[in-house]
């Protein structure tokens, strides 16, 4: 007889920013990651008041690659390659770091006027040891060229690896699936049990796993080789992530993530002695290195 199908309820860390909210579930002080996945951020949804916005000046990544995926408004991203784009709802954003990136996040000008909003998801997946510190590099994916599997209530837009005989167009770095699920009232679906870890986030809304309601802002971890029934009586929007298991412990400073702890000392130097290259159009000023960051999954 088969165990119960949540092995972790993880519950987040909200961070209220002023204009809005950030609820944060990986890394957990109960699991670090969930397949490649070690960072996980819901931010908003929110509306900021007319002539604000998001500002995230220019910062340091390494040996990670960051997914942005937008549910409503739109984030301007530039990076220290060049790469100037903006992301709209429904399209993915991947930046890869590896041995090192800066970029900034913005709210494009032309929505500050009316008052930007922001609704979405950013995640941060490991890189495999032997590509850690691969070239850095950045890929869009717009929306209409992502995946959707649709039916009985059901609409899943696959962000990320294969599932129900669809495949994204984003690339992957270690086996991972990454999608956002919209269930109508009464809709149910089954999840695959291809990916050896996967979790479910419940963004707004009611749902269950067979029969275990799910809160909403928390990650909860299936138990490996299951195949439970996701369930709504009145409608939700959920995410499921994972993958394979990572190739090994990784660490996490601020920003940065890598399996050496000494390359990520050596990040932090860098970053402090103005060593890494930042955005050749948004360089005035740049995010300092913390002394005491809110991430942060080693002493």
């Amino acid at each position: 007889m088969e165990g119960p199908p949540i092995l972790l309820d993880l519950a987040p860390v909200t961070h209220d920013l002023g204009g809005f909210k950030v609820h944060r579930t990986l890394p957990h002080k109960q699991r670090t990651m969930v397949g490649p996945f070690i960072f996980f951020d819901q931010m908003g949804p929110a509306r900021l008041g007319v002539g604000e916005g998001i500002d995230v000046r220019p910062h340091p990544h390494i040996n990670l690659a960051t997914v942005t995926y937008l549910f409503d408004g739109a984030i301007d991203h530039r990076d220290s390659l060049g790469t100037v784009q903006r992301i709209e709802p429904g399209a993915v954003n991947l930046m890869t770091a590896g041995r090192g990136i800066a970029h900034s996040e913005r709210s494009p000008a032309d929505q500050r006027n009316a008052g930007p909003t922001l609704d979405g998801i950013q995640t941060w997946l490991a890189l495999p040891r032997a590509s850690e510190e691969q070239d850095a590099g950045f890929e869009h994916v717009a929306a209409d060229r992502l995946p959707w599997i649709e039916g009985d209530g059901v609409r899943l837009n696959l962000i990320m690896g294969e599932a129900y005989g669809a495949r994204s167009p984003v690339t992957q770095h270690s086996p991972t699936i990454y999608a956002a699920i919209h269930l109508e009232p009464g809709a149910s679906l089954q999840l695959e049990r291809e990916a050896d870890e996967r979790a479910v986030y419940l963004l707004d809304g009611e749902a269950s796993i067979d029969g275990h309601a799910l809160m909403p802002q928390h990650l909860v971890l299936l138990a490996p080789g299951h195949t439970p029934v996701l369930r709504s009586m009145s409608g939700a929007r959920l995410m499921l992530c994972g993958g394979a298991p990572m190739d090994g412990e990784r660490l996490v400073w601020w920003n940065f993530v890598s399996s050496s702890r000494e390359r990520i000392n050596e990040a932090k130097r860098a970053w402090k002695a103005g060593e890494f290259t930042l955005p050749p159009d948004d360089k005035g000023e740049s995010i300092p290195l913390p002394e005491i960051p809110l991430t942060v999954s080693y002493p």
